[in-house]
C-alpha cells in the first residue's frame, strides 16, 4: 500500500473501480463510495468500531464489495493547520491498514466535514437522532465530494478547459 497526494490518485485507480472516502471517528467509521465516473460520493452505513482487526476486516470486506480502487482519508487537522492527536491516530491507523492491503490511500483536510455533513442533514430536515447514526458516513461523504471535485478540477486542467 502506498500513501498518495490527489495528483496521482487516478492513475492507481483501475478502469472500473471505485473511490471510497472515510471518516474514522472512535466510535464509528463513517464510509462513502464514488461513482466509476469519480463523479459523486455515496454514503454507506457506518461501521461501528470494536478491535482494530474486527474494524480492519469489516472495513475490506466493505471495501471489496464496491470494487473500490483506492481511499480518501479524511485527515482531522486543527483550525490553525497544526496537527493533534487525532490526527496521529489516523496516520497510525493507516500504517496499521497498510499490512493488511495493497490499496492505497490519500489523506484529506477534513476540516469542518462534520459541521458541513450536520447542517446538510439539518437541511433536509433529519431529525437529530437519525443525525446522530448518518453524521460520519455524510462526513465522508463530504470528504470524498471535495476530493472527488478536486480530481475532476484536475482532470480539466489537463484538458485545457479549465476558465480559471
Amino acid at each position: 500500500m502506498t500513501v498518495l497526494t490527489i495528483e496521482q490518485l487516478e492513475d492507481h485507480v483501475a478502469d472500473g473501480q471505485t473511490v471510497a472516502g472515510l471518516d474514522l471517528g472512535t466510535k464509528t467509521i463513517g464510509i462513502a463510495i464514488s461513482d466509476r465516473g469519480f463523479s459523486f460520493a455515496n454514503p454507506r452505513p457506518v461501521l461501528k468500531r470494536s478491535k482494530f482487526t474486527h474494524d480492519a476486516q469489516d472495513l475490506l470486506k466493505a471495501l471489496k464489495s464496491d470494487n473500490v480502487g483506492a481511499i480518501v482519508i479524511g485527515l482531522p487537522v486543527n483550525m490553525d493547520g497544526s496537527e493533534g492527536p487525532r490526527v496521529q491516530a489516523t496516520r497510525a491507523f493507516v500504517r496499521n491498514m497498510e499490512k493488511l492491503t495493497d490499496l492505497p490511500f490519500v489523506y484529506w483536510d477534513e476540516r469542518l466535514s462534520t459541521v458541513a455533513a450536520e447542517r446538510a442533514l439539518i437541511g433536509m430536515d433529519v431529525s437529530r437522532q437519525k443525525r446522530a447514526e448518518r453524521i460520519d458516513s455524510a462526513a465522508a461523504a463530504f470528504i470524498l465530494q471535495g476530493a472527488l471535485d478536486r480530481l475532476q478540477s484536475l482532470r480539466q486542467n489537463a484538458d485545457g478547459n479549465s476558465f480559471e
